[in-house]
């Protein structure tokens, strides 16, 4: 089927679903392109604004009536208590699952830096742990992002290194309590953060030696820091527990850029993963057409 044709179609059709009450699209039946997707790919905020607006309750309907079965919110700390818990409800009532989280640091998103190893910020480090479980059990969360901060510029390498890991253990021992995990992320964004490759991030792990404690893996950002994904995937396997998406250059969907996502994606699927598969990319086009190719760029990835 051309893209245009289906489009033009997936327009109708998806404007439909999103205002049919639940209940009826199996009595209905559903197409192809409606059906749920193999893997649990999580959409954000946002994502779906122009076919159902700026309610992240109404995108979270229309996501699930074309296929996705999760979501991530990097901003749900910031949300009313109220609101958490009616995304949760509403991802019960449609068995959806709920992604990660980021641990909200006062200063969010920027973040504080655990690297300086001072007292102050391993106690608000701590304290923003024990938030995150009131929030993860409001919107029924496991996984949530947690990035050290900046280099500490005067401290050597090792030194910052120790510094975070004390930091991490003492949060990982709020949340192991809990059956809850924080997902260390590597990032790209600048080269003062501290935490950018995965082995790296892979060691720190090993280190603080909880289950309450591993890695977020974006491969938009590791395409971009180290390149060599699958290989890096099977270096630090044991310790990842999240994935996340952005292709590069652009950090768009699948499909936009030069990574080959459906390789990268049965790579994960041959080693056992099953888990979520969060969306932390923009759309490669504006407006309604844009958010279907989005869907579209999808289904050509989901395909074993």
């Amino acid at each position: 089927m051309q893209r245009r044709t289906f489009l033009q179609k997936q327009l109708g059709a998806g404007a439909a679903l999103a205002m049919a009450p639940l209940a009826g699209m199996a009595a209905a039946g559903l197409s192809p392109a409606e059906q749920p997707f193999q893997r649990k790919y999580a959409f954000h905020d946002g994502m779906f604004r122009q076919h159902a607006g700026d309610d992240f309750l109404e995108q979270i309907r229309f996501g699930y009536n074309q296929g996705f079965r999760a979501i991530e919110d990097n901003g749900m700390m910031t949300r009313t208590p109220d609101m958490q818990e009616k995304i949760g409800n509403l991802l019960q009532e449609l068995q959806m699952e709920m992604g990660v989280f980021v641990v909200a640091f006062d200063n969010w998103p920027l973040q504080t830096s655990l690297t300086s190893g001072k007292k102050e910020w391993q106690d608000k480090f701590v304290r923003f742990c024990q938030d995150a479980v009131a929030v993860a059990k409001r919107c029924h969360a496991k996984w949530m992002t947690v990035v050290p901060g900046n280099y500490e510029r005067q401290l050597p390498m090792g030194i910052q290194t120790a510094n975070v890991i004390d930091a991490l253990r003492k949060g990982a021992d709020v949340l192991a309590k809990h059956n809850l995990v924080m997902v260390l992320e590597p990032l790209s964004d600048t080269p003062d953060l501290f935490l950018r490759h995965s082995t790296q991030t892979y060691e720190i792990c090993k280190a603080v030696n909880s289950p309450a404690c591993k890695i977020l893996f974006d491969m938009y950002h590791m395409q971009r820091n180290e390149g060599d994904i699958i290989r890096h995937i099977d270096w630090c396997w044991d310790e990842i527990a999240y994935f996340q998406i952005g292709d590069n250059p652009g950090r768009k969907e699948p499909g936009t850029g030069e990574m080959n996502y459906r390789n990268i994606f049965k790579h994960l699927y041959t080693k056992g993963y099953r888990g979520i598969l969060g969306m932390e990319h923009g759309n490669a086009q504006p407006g309604k057409e844009g958010e279907l190719a989005l869907i579209q760029a999808y289904r050509e990835a989901d395909r074993f």
